[in-house]
């Protein structure tokens, strides 16, 4: 839906990773001993025959089923095991069980009013996130002259991404998850008539809130939507049958589009881990099951059993490790190919360089030894080939499907050309009769008695379960909820005393402590969370990897605490225990407290409500932040009008008088953020540093507070201290007509332009700070080391992860040719000693210009978008020249609801932000 997520941001930095594999060849002490294709396909070719299996996460491209089949055609004892790195193995199930379709339906949040998510994180990492953002923000966005806005209420123990957005949280331990899916189903059958099916009770507060929920959801008949993260087939019946009470499927849910991204079967992949034996071929395919299963240590040991094992994968990753040879297929963007990720949705793959290495794709590779393909040393020829196999799968399976084209070249052509096709098919309706809730409540979890830690595993939005865990942009993203980098922390609670916050057992961030989950220890950094539980932890998936490269062993790897449970991994633990602490992570990199504005310092206790917190202190009266609720828009309308009238007089008295008329025709360049729309996803960032050679600095120097990210994601916490609000402000570069930057600059080397953008020119910048010291916002940034070896002196360049001096001539991250490739060649690569900020994506602007000057134009509204801007998934930043009326930046400015950061101070930043309102329901927190 026109977005993208900080993963996608980032992939491009996997074409130039120095772990790739770049020849095939035999896998012997973790390295690939090189051999020719030729000989490996030999190899390989010999040793088929037998029983064959393909592992594979889920697979949604039709050219690699289609290899596949042609392979299968050759060896007939093949079979496909796929499984989804986090398991929804759950819902696929239930759908089945419900409706006869293996699926996940599509969720349309932008035509429910209510909306209810167990667990169900799909504004981070749930199903599809991107889109489900994209229509989570259309009723979130509020319009003065027609209000209306979505009530989002989040049934949780950690406070996860999405639960941060939600307007209210339901707070219920893990294993009450089955309990609280049972009450919300009883109360809803109590209203609408149904039978109710009994089952565990859940916490005393959660009941009571789960009663008003009911009555909510029944009032948005068929404009509501439940959904869950639960793992647990049971309990997802109860979900569909909330669901179909409340008459929303075939409106908020439908099986029209389904989705294919999630295929997994657990059982699957459980049981061929006894069925490996000597005979058995086994071909991983862009997985790696050795660490993201639970019991990856048991695959391990059966596939080192297998007769013969190929590893399609690019770096010698846990699971290639374990293998015979290495087939490494090309990168994504190195290839041809094809994704169907829901029913009627169909992408191309194209190559946008060739292949920088020996590599070549899986599926030539799996055709030649079918014998389907010529072979080829080449590995140009090779792409071709796929090219020619794309286009021949597409003229059978897809062209005969669509109507608008007479021929398969034209088809082809414009497919190629829009790099989609949407074959939209006719509704799918389901029959909700065949949900049994009665027979599925005797399986639901049982909530957990006592005072034993529950802990929960959740994926991250930047590392997913270890599949990005050697990316260096993600590791340097901080996490939008713990604001942490290069590392997975435990969150535990915080408890409110009235004048400070403690957590439990008297520890602070950083500390180290023995976590034991069912017998074994892990090693886990603490971080005390607004909006976690008590008796709860939560701790993130995906790190402690120890094959992926440079970012080896970054994190605790706590896959194996995951329990299994029936075959299928549930993603929480009971009966954990808690050390005190034992040592302290002395690099412990959290971003929260760096380049902070207009708060005070923790401890501050001069608070206006003692349950108002922000940054573990109190909001002061300077204009940072605003927020409101929903039911008082229109009062806090007209106190904002005053507020802003007063600056507007205050600021009438100012040295830059006349400064401004300057600047009231022609290109004026303005930046709109919607607090509503943003939902802290992180992709801003990442395509940020992707865009403009933001250099990655490493945990040592995040925690030194020298991170060099052009634009940040300042999280505000308020509200009720057990479960707070949250306001995500993306903050750059605010372009100040009247910026403080640059009158104490000594050598001119920070100025203004004439169409309102402040410059910096990097050759004069002698590095004086002055500038920094001078910003309000604290948006500038200094290269203490010369992070993307621009410089001439060896000595400058710094290794992200060696020394704590921070000094060496060796750095994994730009020191050579191949992630030197990585670098945007129309932005400039600052070297040590220069300050360094956002600047509008000038490169962009420049290059808008020229387009229009080519086509004998003026500049129209539009031409110009910046990184930030086109990769956001909820449009929350718009970017325009202000000067024009009608441009789309002027017109959001005159919003009611719009105000300055620190408008008091009279630097006249051209970044507006709507301010925060939530739907809150304050009768639910009581």
């Amino acid at each position: 839906m026109g977005g993208t997520s900080a993963r996608a941001q980032a992939s491009v930095l996997t074409l130039y990773d120095t772990n790739r594999i770049q020849t095939p060849g035999k896998i012997k002490d973790g390295k690939v001993e090189k051999m020719t294709w030729q000989q490996l396909d030999n190899a390989v070719k010999s040793k088929l025959g037998g029983q064959t299996v393909i592992v594979s996460h889920t697979i949604m491209s039709p050219m690699t089923k289609a290899a596949i089949a042609d392979f299968q055609k050759k060896y007939p004892n093949t079979k496909v095991v796929q499984y989804d790195p986090v398991s929804s193995n759950a819902i696929l199930n239930a759908n089945q069980q419900n409706f006869g379709i293996r699926a996940v339906p599509n969720y349309n949040f932008d035509k429910a009013d209510v909306i209810v998510s167990f667990e169900a994180d799909f504004l981070g990492t749930w199903i599809s996130p991107v889109e489900f953002a994209a229509q989570y923000a259309k009723n979130r966005k509020v319009d003065t002259e027609n209000p209306k806005m979505s009530h989002h209420i989040q049934v949780e123990s950690r406070m996860s991404m999405t639960g941060s957005n939600a307007d209210n949280r339901i707070m219920v331990k893990p294993s009450e998850q089955g309990a609280a899916i049972a009450a919300l189903y009883n109360a809803v059958a109590a209203a609408t008539g149904a039978a109710g099916i009994g089952g565990p009770k859940v916490n005393d507060r959660a009941g009571k809130s789960l009663q008003k929920v009911a009555a909510e959801l029944v009032a948005a008949k068929g404009k509501s939507l439940v959904v869950s993260g639960s793992n647990n087939t049971n309990e997802q019946v109860l979900v569909n049958g909330i669901n179909a009470m409340l008459g929303n499927y075939n409106n908020t849910i439908d099986f029209s589009e389904h989705y294919l991204t999630k295929q997994g079967n657990d059982a699957e992949i459980q049981s061929l881990i006894n069925e490996i034996n000597s005979s058995t071929a086994v071909f991983i395919l862009n997985a790696n099951p050795v660490f993201e299963l639970p019991n990856g240590k048991a695959f391990e040991a059966a596939l080192k059993k297998a007769g013969v094992s190929v590893s399609f994968n690019q770096t010698v990753d846990e699971t290639t490790n374990a293998c015979q040879y290495a087939a490494p297929s090309n990168n994504f963007l190195e290839s041809w190919g094809d994704v169907n990720p829901k029913r009627g949705h169909y992408g191309l793959v194209q190559p946008t360089i060739a292949p920088l290495f020996d590599t070549r794709q899986a599926e030539f590779s799996m055709l030649n030894w079918a014998g389907a393909t010529q072979q080829t040393a080449n590995a140009s020829e090779a792409v071709d080939a796929c090219y020619a196999y794309l286009q021949s799968v597409w003229q059978t399976q897809i062209f005969a499907s669509q109507r608008e084209f007479a021929t398969f070249q034209a088809f082809w052509d414009a497919t190629l050309h829009d790099g989609i096709f949407e074959n939209y098919q006719v509704a799918a309706t389901v029959n909700t009769n065949g949900i049994n809730a009665a027979a599925a409540i005797s399986g639901i979890t049982q909530p957990q008695s006592g005072n034993n830690l529950e802990v929960s595993f959740f994926e991250t939005i930047n590392m997913a379960n270890g599949q990005h865990a050697n990316n260096p942009w993600l590791q340097e993203m901080p996490d939008p909820v713990t604001r942490t980098v290069w590392a997975n922390t435990l969150a535990l609670p915080i408890k409110y005393t009235g004048k400070d916050f403690e957590s439990v057992n008297g520890l602070q961030d950083g500390d180290k402590v023995s976590l034991k989950i069912a017998g074994a220890e892990y090693d886990c950094v603490v971080v005390r969370q607004f909006g976690q539980m008590e008796g709860t932890a939560a701790i993130a998936l995906g790190y402690g990897r120890s094959k992926a490269g440079l970012c080896d062993n970054v994190g605790t790897n706590v896959q194996a605490a995951i329990p299994i449970v029936g075959g299928t991994p549930q993603y929480f633990a009971t009966g954990a225990t808690m050390s005190g602490k034992t040592g302290k992570d002395t690099w412990h990199a959290c971003v929260q407290h760096h380049h902070t504005m207009g708060v005070k310092a923790k401890g501050d206790t001069e608070m206006a409500d003692e349950k108002v917190l922000a940054f573990q202190g109190a909001l002061t009266k300077r204009t940072v932040i605003r927020q409101t609720n929903f039911k008082d828009v229109k009062k806090f309308v007209e106190e904002l009008k005053e507020e802003r009238a007063e600056f507007q007089k205050l600021n009438s008295y100012t040295l830059y008088r006349g400064h401004q008329d300057s600047y009231q025709s022609g290109l004026h360049w303005a930046m709109h953020v919607d607090l509503n729309a943003c939902t802290g996803c992180s992709a801003c960032t990442v395509a940020c540093m992707s865009e403009n050679n933001v250099p990655v600095v490493g945990k040592f120097e995040v925690q030194r507070h020298h991170e060099m990210s052009w634009l940040r994601i300042d999280r505000y916490f308020y509200g009720d201290v057990e479960s707070p609000n949250t306001v995500y402000q993306p903050m750059m570069c605010q372009h100040c007509d009247n910026a403080p930057c640059e009158n104490v600059c000594p050598v001119n080397a920070t100025n203004h332009s004439s169409e309102g953008i402040n410059q910096m020119t990097y050759n004069r910048c002698i590095g004086t700070r002055y500038c920094a010291n001078n910003c309000p916002y604290k948006v500038r940034r200094f290269n203490w080391q010369d992070y993307t070896t621009a410089d001439i002196f060896p000595w400058n360049e710094r290794d992200l992860m060696g020394s704590t001096l921070g000094f060496s001539t060796a750095m994994p991250f730009g020191a050579d040719n191949l992630t030197r490739m990585v670098l945007n060649p129309d932005v400039t690569v600052r070297t040590r000693g220069v300050i360094e900020k956002c600047s509008f994506c000038m490169q962009r602007i420049q290059e808008g210009k020229l387009t229009a000057k080519r086509e004998t134009r003026q500049l129209r509204d539009g031409d110009v978008k910046t990184a930030c801007q086109t990769a956001c998934p909820t449009g929350a930043i718009t970017f325009g020249n202000k000067n024009d009326k009608n441009s789309q930046v002027s017109k959001l400015r005159k919003s009611d609801l719009n105000y300055l950061v620190l408008e008091e101070v009279n630097v006249a930043p051209n970044v507006t932000y709507t301010a925060k309102v939530i739907n809150k329901d304050e009768k639910l927190d009581a």
